[in-house]
């Protein structure tokens, strides 16, 4: 699959929901995530990312103006060992609970499907992050409704060894805006990462600076240096 510019895939889609990108710099040096999520709702515009330990948590900017924090509140980010946990609900907590029980990441999930947004069905998507002995590989999960039927729970897992350098795979829940909101269809986009933003400041502008203004809400970035294990993290929230 040719590799798409990253800048055009996020300002070509007014609203492409949640996202992870996940990738290995140009240089070789590190292992390259963001993970960000943007609203349509009051309530969905209502949130920012703050640091957890060595991870994240969504928590309301107002919270005189939180109404349902089901699918809003959560912990997008976390780490069990050498393992970099990136989802968009609170699968992060089962695949990590999964993992430290010894499952794999495909196992953790399989006790979860699409969220219960009808009608949109919103998918789970997941990542996970492996550096170890100076080693990197990572996987990417999807679970779908069928074609928004509910009694059908589609399920891919996208594993990938030994990520070339400058190279990135970018998922996300929806395919665009609508009444009715359309999935995330096929293999997580292979995105370039060129050499003008190996540093993690200049990607974390460049994600932030293409997503739509209206409809942003907040981004974490994180390099980790693969040789070490050393990270990097970078937090913008719209809401100040």
């Amino acid at each position: 699959m040719e590799k798409k510019s990253l800048a055009q895939e996020l300002s070509g889609n007014e609203y492409p929901g949640r996202g992870i990108i996940v990738g290995k710099s140009a240089d070789g040096k590190y292992a390259v995530s963001a993970y960000f999520i943007m609203g349509r709702s009051v309530n969905s515009r209502n949130r920012v990312f703050v640091e957890d330990g060595e991870g994240i948590r969504t928590q309301a900017f107002d919270p005189s103006k939180l109404t349902d924090p089901s699918l809003i509140i959560y912990a997008p980010v976390r780490v069990l060992g050498n393992d970099t946990i990136l989802t968009n609900g609170d699968q992060t907590d089962t695949v990590y609970d999964g993992m430290k029980k010894g499952l794999t990441f495909e196992q953790s999930l399989r006790s979860r499907t699409f969220e219960p947004d009808a009608p949109n069905f919103t998918p789970r998507i997941s990542a996970v992050m492996h550096i170890e002995n100076g080693k990197y590989d990572f996987a990417m999960s999807i679970l779908k409704s069928d074609n928004g039927n509910p009694e059908s729970c589609s399920r891919f897992t996208f594993a990938y060894e030994n990520p070339q350098p400058g190279s990135a795979r970018f998922i996300h829940t929806y395919m665009g805006n609508g009444d009715v909101l359309p999935s995330y269809e096929g293999e997580p986009t292979p995105v370039a990462l060129e050499e003008s933003f190996s540093s993690i400041d200049d990607f974390t502008n460049l994600v932030w600076k293409n997503l739509n203004e209206d409809n942003k809400v907040s981004l974490f970035t994180r390099f980790i240096e693969i040789s070490s294990g050393k990270t990097e993290t970078r937090i913008i929230n719209k809401n100040k």
